[in-house]
């Protein structure tokens, strides 16, 4: 299963991206796919964060506009929201040190972390701060 990071989500619903194109491509083709796809809780709560963040955009996405890209991504039946379990706290504790984790890559951290606990083979991704885990295939699909 393919899990989607949120900077290849934010790409897909801003226009003004220079990659909104492709990403917003990418999406698509995993949305009509019939294998599952997924998308890591934390992604979502992050993804609405950055594109209604107004520092960050000239003209941000309303909470409405947010809430309804992530209404119409939950809506795909091979979409697969993941979430964290208790047990996924010395996973994520491992990558965080293994990969000398601090400061805002713990999120980074928890998301690696979430897809390994859940059985993800590839995460699609633009980041690649992704590298500091290597039990975590990860793949640009933008290059």
């Amino acid at each position: 299963m393919v899990a989607i990071d949120t900077n290849l989500l934010v790409h897909s619903h801003r226009r003004d991206s220079v990659h909104h194109t492709e990403a917003f491509d990418c999406i698509q083709k995993l949305s009509r796919a019939y294998t599952p796809w997924a998308i890591c809780y934390h992604s979502l709560v992050e993804f609405y964060g950055i594109v209604t963040h107004p520092r960050i955009w000239s003209q941000a996405s309303t909470p409405e506009e947010a809430k309804d890209q992530i209404d119409a991504w939950s809506e795909c039946p091979n979409l697969r929201v993941l979430t964290d379990q208790k047990e996924q706290l010395n996973e994520l504790l491992g990558l965080a040190v293994n990969g000398k984790v601090n400061g805002a890559m713990i999120h980074d951290a928890r998301i690696a972390s979430c897809c390994l606990s859940n059985g993800v083979n590839e995460l699609w991704t633009v980041d690649r701060d992704f590298s500091r885990f290597p039990r975590l295939k990860t793949r640009n699909p933008l290059v």
